[in-house]
């Protein structure tokens, strides 16, 4: 898998300008239902939209989930919108984002430092990095 393989990465804060500017564009959360519940979901409430909760692999095994692009088509996501795609640290969405290119999704981001970010020296995320690091709207169960 390679680059040319999905429309590119973009930052939290790009992703954010998108969804703002782009009313046809969604965020597709590719996490666990355990990361949406005791971590945080990106909240579009104050664009009037949802995030969509799609996950890339089953937890707690954490294999893939076959019926992912299946998933996103049933929800109503069209192939020529953008998407965004979005994980922990960037590498599922990648993953997922190059899955749905291959299967017609035209517009596909990776939202590349994802919603917790990368590592620190001790680490942890969530303090180097990603869509919670950069105060864009979030919440939490």
């Amino acid at each position: 898998m390679s680059e040319g393989d999905y429309a590119g990465d973009v930052g939290p804060m790009e992703a954010w300008q998108i969804l703002r500017d782009d009313p046809d564009a969604r965020l597709i959360d590719v996490r666990t239902d355990a990361e949406w519940r005791y971590v945080g979901v990106p909240d579009l409430s104050s664009l009037g939209r949802e995030t969509l909760c799609v996950s890339w692999q089953a937890f707690p095994d954490l294999r893939h989930n076959e019926e992912f692009v299946a998933e996103v088509g049933q929800s109503g996501v069209k192939p020529e919108q953008t998407l965004l795609l979005i994980c922990r640290s960037g590498q599922r969405s990648k993953n997922a984002a190059i899955a749905l290119t291959a299967q017609g999704y035209r517009r596909c981001y990776n939202v590349a430092e994802g919603f917790e970010g990368p590592r620190d020296e001790q680490g942890h995320r969530g303090s180097r990095g990603g869509w919670k690091v950069r105060d864009l709207p979030w919440t939490q169960e």
